[in-house]
């Protein structure tokens, strides 16, 4: 899933990819290297700017076209997966910082050019120049560091240290006193070089009032957005490539070591865009605190995630891959560029945790209201305040509010905006919006295959709070593998008789109600035979016996089944249809896992623990708190973009399955850094439910577990990915 969501974003990624494929193909860059190192603009240039790509995010006043940062990110990321070489990259980040950052005599005076046609850089780094005076001009001397684009640049943002502080400001290549002296580049697709300046003049009205900070926080997000394009060519040519390439008589893809790996870089490429998106979309919002912490951020999860991509992704093109010949290289070699030009990826984590402490990511999803639905949701909030929490619950079960999602009666029927208006009022209240845990899994296929009888009696009392569920799927020999269950269902007079064991049953301790998959006919193939029965908790031969976790608690079970006599009106669907129904239970199993947004605060809020240490502590601390909040932030705009898809009406995809593999093992990741962050103090203390301190951390840590294995182990994720999203065959038995 590309930066862009929807039909227009979708046609300008469009656009660019025919362009590209039609006047820049890479095999016509190879040949043009040489004077592309010289700064001369390529063939196609004037034809781009013809689209208006490099003004896609200027103003109309300057002759741009008054899109967004959103859009020009669009615009890299197709750049950079069709390699386009020359000044696009340098030139839209002049601009935007010049847009951003400039007075209005500078906007007036260079940005239609640069709209126009014209060409422009950005030396990120102000090497050795030092600006005097005050007033009406300054004066500037010294040499920059490597700047991209700086041959070919009409326009040249610049900056040098003036007395304490940095300043930047524009010149133009022909000004006098400016010279531009070209190096050999990693990136053969584009000129680099440094800026000599020797006492040039430069007027007030050319001096930026901008910070480092701010110049950086743009640029960066820009040079994330073309390094994706980079990255998911990578991955989408490495793929194809393991759905050919043949060893042992078969598709290398169809090897399981080989299938992951390709799984791995789906979800790392779909993680990179999703932070560059919410950087984008901070940029287009306006605020310079949000735009500094998502670029931040971004600069964190992508800058040097990409180069590895691109790395491992060459790894399974084999031999072929590490040669001049395949074009990899040149895709390699732009994102080590883009790496070794964006500044110190210590510098960046460290920036990012940094401002993890002060400021909170405020990423509104942006949908139509509904006056009147909300204020009908907002007075049965007010109306339950009076309420104690067992009423309160009867009357949101009631008005539909507790699974809103759900048909009438039983809910609102709500589509993704509405569902997002009752959270957004749960939250503006202060009320915690109520839920039925694994009913939510298991009344989804009691609404779709179910009797009414069985909806009457079952859905409303779940709703109100009165039922709780347990799922009874899996087996010790029958985990992730549910279709080699063991558990049998007999036909007897009046129903059916369940004989098996069940394991990993989460609230069978507590629960009222099962869903229970259970094989009807030994004959019938594996996904056959198996039907789907809703069992009473204390029903005669139903023995539940607690399993301790690592961690000390018992939130799982085994539970017996002997000769447990489930009456026929508790089949759900036809007998053998197990299956089916299982499916619409998992389906929602997975969604709900993976659709919520991934809270930093899972158990421990790495953030709040950060700020408890001592100052040199939490000195130490801080690229790793960039790290951790970095990724949180963009699996978060992952879960977002999901969201957004629905409320445009599309289909949302891949990102519940990106999100669900790439969750588990972030929170554990965080876990183990939040307990390395409490030392000693996390070796000390009762695992028992009153646990604080250093050991509440290291029961944080012990918890993980069910987080890598409920809903399916990360392998047979990344199984289902490759397999079932990515097409890759599956292995030979």
């Amino acid at each position: 899933m590309p930066i862009g969501i929807g039909a227009d974003h979708d046609a300008l990624a469009d656009a660019i990819a025919r362009l590209a494929t039609r006047e820049a193909p890479v095999e016509r860059t190879r040949r043009q290297l040489e004077s592309l190192g010289r700064g001369e603009r390529p063939a196609f240039w004037n034809r781009l700017v013809d689209m208006g790509i490099p003004a896609l995010h200027l103003a109309e006043e300057y002759d741009g076209a008054g899109a967004g940062v959103l859009e020009l990110a669009v615009a890299l990321e197709r750049s950079g997966h069709g390699l386009l070489p020359g000044p696009l990259l340098p030139t839209v980040i002049a601009s935007a910082v010049v847009q951003a950052h400039g007075t209005d005599a500078a906007r007036k005076a260079l940005l239609p050019g640069l709209a126009t046609g014209g060409t422009g850089a950005v030396a990120l780094d102000p090497g050795t120049v030092v600006l005097d005076g005050d007033g009406d001009e300054v004066v500037a001397a010294g040499e920059t560091a490597s700047v991209l684009g700086a041959l070919g640049a009409d326009v040249l943002v610049l900056a040098g240290r003036c007395r304490e502080k940095v300043v930047w400001f524009v010149v133009s290549a022909g000004d006098a006193g400016v010279e531009t002296v070209g190096e050999p580049g990693v990136d053969l697709t584009r000129d680099i070089g440094r800026v000599r300046l020797s006492e040039v003049r430069v007027p007030a009205e050319h001096v930026l009032a901008a910070t480092a900070e701010e110049v950086a926080a743009l640029a960066v997000v820009l040079q994330c957005a073309e390094a994706v394009g980079v990255a998911r060519w990578a991955q989408e040519t490495s793929l194809a490539y393991a759905r050919i390439r043949e060893q042992f008589g078969r598709p290398i893809g169809s090897f399981q070591a080989v299938k992951h790996k390709c799984a791995q870089l789906f979800i790392r490429v779909e993680v990179m865009t999703s932070a560059v998106w919410d950087a984008a979309t901070a940029a287009d919002g306006g605020d310079l605190a949000q735009v500094e912490l998502a670029a931040a951020r971004t600069a964190t999860v992508v800058r040097r995630e990409a180069v590895d991509v691109v790395l491992d992704s060459l790894t399974i093109l084999g031999g072929i891959g590490n040669t001049w010949e395949h074009d990899i290289h040149l895709y390699w070699r732009r994102v080590v560029s883009l790496l070794a030009l964006g500044g110190s990826q210590d510098a960046w984590s460290r920036r990012a945790g940094e401002l993890a402490l002060t400021t909170t990511r405020d990423a509104a999803l942006g949908f139509e209201d509904r006056p009147e639905f909300r204020a009908a949701v907002a007075a049965t909030l007010s109306e339950a305040r009076s309420l104690d929490e067992t009423a309160a619950r009867v009357l949101f079960a009631d008005r539909g509010l507790v699974s809103p999602h759900y048909p009438q009666p039983y809910g609102l029927g709500a589509d993704t905006a509405g569902q997002l208006i009752i959270a957004e009022e749960f939250e503006r209240a202060g009320i915690t919006q109520p839920g039925t845990v694994i009913g939510e899994w298991a009344l989804p296929s009691i609404l779709r295959y179910g009797t009414e009888e069985q909806m009457t009696r079952l859905v409303p009392p779940t709703l109100r709070g009165e039922i709780v569920w347990c799922q009874l799927f899996s087996e010790p020999g029958a985990g992730s593998d549910l279709a080699s269950l063991t558990t049998f269902a007999t036909k007897v007079d009046g129903g059916w008789r369940i004989d098996g064991r069940k394991v990993w049953t989460s609230r069978a301790h507590e629960a009222h109600w099962g869903i229970c998959l259970a094989r009807t006919d030994r004959d019938a193939p594996r996904h056959r035979g198996i039907s789907f029965f809703l069992v009473d908790m204390s029903a005669s031969g139903v023995d539940v016996r607690p399993l301790r976790e690592a961690n000390g608690d018992s939130m799982f079970n085994e539970v017996a089944l002997d000769g447990v006599f489930v009456p026929d009106g508790d089949l759900v669907g036809a007998p053998g249809e197990g299956w089916t129904v299982a499916r619409t239970t998992l389906a929602n199993e997975r969604v709900a896992m993976g659709a919520t947004p991934v809270a930093g605060g899972h158990r421990l809020d790495p953030t709040a623990v950060a700020r408890s240490l001592d100052a040199a502590v939490r000195y130490d601390a801080l690229p790793a708190l960039g790290r951790i909040t970095a990724t949180t932030g963009a699996l978060d705009a992952l879960a977002h973009r999901g969201v957004l898809k629905r409320l445009s009406g599309l289909d949302p995809g891949v990102e519940a399955s990106a999100l669900k593999a790439a969750s588990a093992r972030h929170i554990t990741e965080a876990a183990a850094q939040v307990l390395e962050w409490f030392g000693p103090e996390a070796a000390v203390g009762s695992l028992g439910p009153e646990v604080t301190g250093g050991g509440r951390a290291a029961k944080a840590y012990l918890s993980t577990p069910s987080l890598l294995i409920g809903g399916g182990t990360l392998e047979i994720q990344l199984n289902v990915i490759s397999e079932q999203i990515l097409g890759l065959p599956r292995e030979a038995r």
